[in-house]
């Protein structure tokens, strides 16, 4: 099943160290409310406050860089816990003894970023005073939430898989842009990528200083 994925680096992981009686525990941000991205496909996406919420009670993943091999946690077991604070997604998780390797990775700081994966129920459209495209995710389905080290912010590629729809290796899903705010002959789309890859190379540039 092909998802939309997106990414939080604003926040950074907590880790909370077991002991004989309590295991291990992480807590952290999924996702960040009103935090506009950069451009993606020709327009930037913000996530509104309680997106989430009717489907927190869902039967949710945290697994490991998105690989459901490596489960991490689930909402069902009791091991990942989810909720809505004015922030945004906020996570607690559990993992497994088993995940020893992992946790050393979180706990080190090799691993402080999260991504999630969702399908859009009900979104919005609309321009800044810029005319910037604006897409607002108003509400959507939860299905995983996943630990990731370095998230990207610009695919590399995409293919068409079923129904025509665009996938993006990074992404999933490409949004499609409604009629009415299309504007973009391919020359625009090209200006857009080369921004978006501008912006990545920046950010890469900024982790590597600070390193």
């Amino acid at each position: 099943m092909e998802l939309e994925r997106r990414f939080c680096d604003r926040h950074q992981l907590q880790i909370r160290a077991g002991d004989a009686e309590k295991a291990s525990k992480v807590t952290g941000y999924a996702a960040v409310f009103n935090a506009l991205s950069i451009e993606l496909w020709g327009f930037r996406e913000r996530i509104a406050p309680g997106a989430f919420s009717a489907g927190l009670g869902d039967d949710i993943r945290a697994l490991w860089d998105h690989q459901t091999s490596i489960v991490m946690g689930r909402t069902k077991s009791g091991t990942l816990r989810l909720s809505e604070d004015d922030t945004g997604l906020y996570f607690e998780n559990e993992p497994p003894t088993s995940a020893t390797h992992q946790l050393e990775s979180i706990e080190r700081g090799d691993v402080d970023q999260m991504s999630f994966g969702f399908r859009v129920l009900e979104q919005e459209w609309d321009e800044d005073d810029e005319g910037q495209l604006i897409r607002t995710l108003r509400k959507v389905k939860l299905y995983e939430v996943s630990y990731v080290a370095f998230p990207a912010y610009l695919a590399t590629s995409a293919q068409m898989r079923g129904e025509g729809r665009q996938i993006d290796e990074q992404f999933g899903i490409i949004p499609e842009i409604p009629h009415e705010f299309r504007r973009a002959p391919d020359s625009n789309n090209a200006m857009a990528m080369t921004r978006a890859r501008m912006a990545q190379r920046k950010r890469r540039l900024q982790l590597l200083t600070l390193e």
